[in-house]
């Protein structure tokens, strides 16, 4: 497993009116933690994702992985975006093994993996459908699978359910944290639905509206499996929203002063 250590980040997109998305960012995201990330449209969430996988940089302040100073992408790092990208000319189990593939992984091997994983994901008989034959839910799933073929420490998920229909987005909740017990991933999850960020996480991190900075942690003590309407979880909810919405009052406030 492997953990993060974010100091001081910040991130502005440059051009003729430079936009600040993140600014000063300090957190821990312990190994072995599912750690939820929750904000509004626009606040920086996924672009936190993305320099924790190495797919961008800060404009200021470093990430640290288990101690070493992030550089790049890296195989430690396994990301799973809200659209799956599977090559529609590949099978089910080609885009599964393509990471091992790139890697010189044997083609028995290969098989061996692709099909532990996608047994696990729920896709076991799907191996040899192409990506236009699956549902969407589906297609995360096989999405998932590729990620944990590759052996990842760290799951990075950027909104990963949110094309799905409400009640495949409740089961494939399920289905991850199952996996996430199973496998003993550090996972970091990137969601706008409040209730999801509870149910899922160890902690959830609440970002303000852009530029992003947190505004405040939750811990989510319950243990698992959870159910979601434990009115203890409800409670985290509620102290959620009225978080939200008083960083909402101070920014009408503002905007009126």
């Amino acid at each position: 497993m492997a953990g993060f250590t974010i100091k001081d980040v910040s991130k502005v997109y440059g051009g003729s009116v430079p936009v600040e998305t993140l600014t000063n960012i300090n957190l821990t995201v312990e190994d072995g933690e599912f750690l939820s990330i929750l904000g509004p449209s626009g606040c920086g969430k996924s672009t936190l994702l993305e320099i924790l996988a190495g797919l961008q940089l800060p404009t200021a302040g470093e990430v640290k992985i288990d101690g070493r100073k992030l550089h790049g992408t890296g195989i430690e790092r396994g990301v799973v975006f809200q659209d799956p990208s599977l090559y529609p000319w590949h099978t089910v189990e080609q885009n599964v093994e393509l990471g091992l593939e790139l890697r010189g992984v044997s083609k028995a091997e290969r098989r061996a993996i692709s099909q532990k994983y996608l047994d696990m994901v729920g896709l076991r008989g799907f191996e040899h459908k192409y990506p236009h034959h699956l549902s969407g839910g589906m297609r995360q799933r096989a999405g998932l699978a590729r990620a944990l073929a590759n052996s990842p420490e760290v799951l990075l998920m950027d909104e990963p359910f949110g094309a799905v229909d409400h009640l495949t987005r409740l089961q494939l909740q399920d289905d991850l944290l199952q996996i996430w017990e199973t496998e003993k991933k550090t996972v970091v999850f990137v969601t706008h639905d409040v209730s999801e960020a509870v149910f899922l996480g160890d902690r959830v991190v609440l970002l303000s509206p852009r530029p992003g900075r947190i505004n405040q942690i939750f811990k989510v003590p319950q243990k698992r499996p959870r159910k979601r309407d434990d009115i203890e979880l409800l409670k985290i909810q509620n102290d959620i929203y009225a978080a939200i919405h008083e960083v909402k009052s101070q920014e009408d406030l503002e905007f009126t002063i």
